[in-house]
């Protein structure tokens, strides 16, 4: 029997988001928004991000550029996806949102600094952070 929506978007979503923070979320899960948490599940887990064109790491960082343009809370969520479920290097994270600064805004981009600042500081140990350059909000 095949796979559903729903069924692969969850194991996707464990897989990227950690399982523990899967299952955190669905103990939340109300008869009020039910129904939200499996369309989204099946449609953003089950539907895009499994589709195999690209790899989670690009649909990682898409997604992190994303959220960043457009002022998300959704973003530190993705950063510590990022870092601690698909390896994406702290580098690699500045260098997308150096990108939102140019195509979506300096202030879009000074924000999410400050929020992958404060998620890097909280998840990234200081040796791998070692030679990158420390700057504050009020430096933009």
């Amino acid at each position: 029997m095949a796979e559903s929506r729903y069924d692969s978007g969850m194991k996707v979503r464990k897989e990227v988001l950690g399982s523990e923070h899967v299952e955190q979320a669905q103990a939340r899960i109300t008869d009020f928004d039910a129904d939200f948490q499996r369309f989204i599940t099946e449609t953003a887990w089950g539907s895009v991000w499994s589709r195999p064109d690209l790899d989670r790491r690009t649909r990682s960082l898409v997604t992190i550029a994303i959220l960043a343009a457009l002022g998300r809370e959704e973003l530190a969520l993705h950063l510590r996806a990022a870092i601690h479920n698909l390896s994406i290097d702290p580098h690699e994270i500045a260098e997308v949102l150096l990108h939102v600064a140019v195509y979506a805004g300096v202030p879009a981009a000074n924000s999410a600094f400050a929020v992958a600042k404060k998620v890097l500081d909280q998840h990234v140990p200081a040796s791998e952070e070692a030679g990158a350059t420390k700057t504050s909000q009020e430096d933009v």
